[in-house]
């Protein structure tokens, strides 16, 4: 099969733009060519594989059976052929770096270290990312991501684990001195991400108060979001240490209780398989661990 000459080139874009659009005229537009150039190339390739593609009806086309079997194959294949094209064009050192990244995490971590990067790659234009709608990588919107996950194993994706993060619920002053044990949190509202309720869930469960619920409360899409709720008084956030550091420090938020758990989701860095070694990639990544290091409260 592979000694085979393959068709020409020419003749099985033509097919594959015609039977995407079903139509002739869409795929001479698509193409840049005339109508007659794409019937000219089908028909050539038709001939080529001494059999029909399509039935040219009075003011359509559709595909034969033989049609049917061929586009799919040629369809992958060009759209392989775009994904490594694009791969390449990106596989340098220098250039722009899409990261994706929660917006918590941007405004309260790595912009502040962002700098450093910079400094230290001045050829590497960092963008971040930070629109996504859940807490999953998109490989269409960034080159690699930070991400927190219960599944480190993805199809197609290279996952480095980072580090696993420490929870433990904060609020301001005033609530504190209410809260003498655990259960006194029945009578505060939990403030929480709707996309990471089982933050409070293992902390309840560590502390002997699993089937506590607390007082209805607003939930969130971010950590950034349920932190100023609690630095608004609304309630008790529960957060990884990393992200809450600076109110801590500056004593807006306390800790109320001593007990820390292991956050249920790990914290890693993801990029498609085919790109784990990109340069660009490769320092991001290298940097990323040593900030990562560098943090007592990692």
């Amino acid at each position: 099969m592979r000694n085979a000459p393959p068709p020409p080139l020419t003749a099985l874009r033509a097919f594959e733009a015609a039977a995407r659009h079903l139509s002739f005229r869409n795929a001479a537009d698509e193409l840049g060519i005339t109508h007659s150039a794409v019937s000219h190339r089908i028909a050539a390739l038709e001939k080529f594989l001494k059999t029909r593609l399509f039935r040219r009806l009075a003011r359509r086309v559709e595909l034969t059976e033989a049609g049917v079997l061929y586009y799919p194959y040629l369809r992958d294949a060009f759209e392989r052929i775009a994904l490594g094209t694009a791969l390449v064009s990106r596989a340098t050192v220098s250039g722009e770096l899409t990261v994706q990244v929660y917006v918590t995490v941007a405004v309260r971590w790595l912009i502040p270290r962002l700098h450093d990067f910079q400094t230290r790659h001045p050829d590497i234009a960092v963008r971040l990312n930070a629109s996504q709608l859940d807490w999953e990588f998109d490989a269409e919107a960034g080159d690699i991501g930070m991400i927190c996950t219960q599944s480190v194993n993805r199809p197609g994706l290279h996952c480095s684990h980072l580090f696993d993060a420490k929870l433990s619920p904060v609020c301001r002053p005033d609530i504190a001195r209410n809260l003498k044990r655990p259960s006194d949190l029945a009578n505060q509202a939990l403030l929480q991400l709707y996309t990471a309720s089982e933050d409070w869930q293992a902390w309840l469960t560590a502390a002997g108060v699993a089937g506590l619920h607390g007082r209805a409360a607003p939930k969130f899409d971010s950590y950034l979001l349920a932190l100023e709720a609690a630095n608004d008084g609304q309630g008790v956030a529960i957060a990884p240490h990393f992200l809450v550091a600076a109110d801590l420090k500056s004593g807006r938020l306390i800790k109320p209780f001593t007990l820390a758990v292991q956050q249920p989701r790990r914290w890693c860095l993801v990029c498609r398989k085919e790109r784990r070694n990109e340069p660009r990639i490769q320092r991001f990544r290298d940097w990323l661990t040593e900030q990562i290091a560098a943090d007592p409260n990692i």
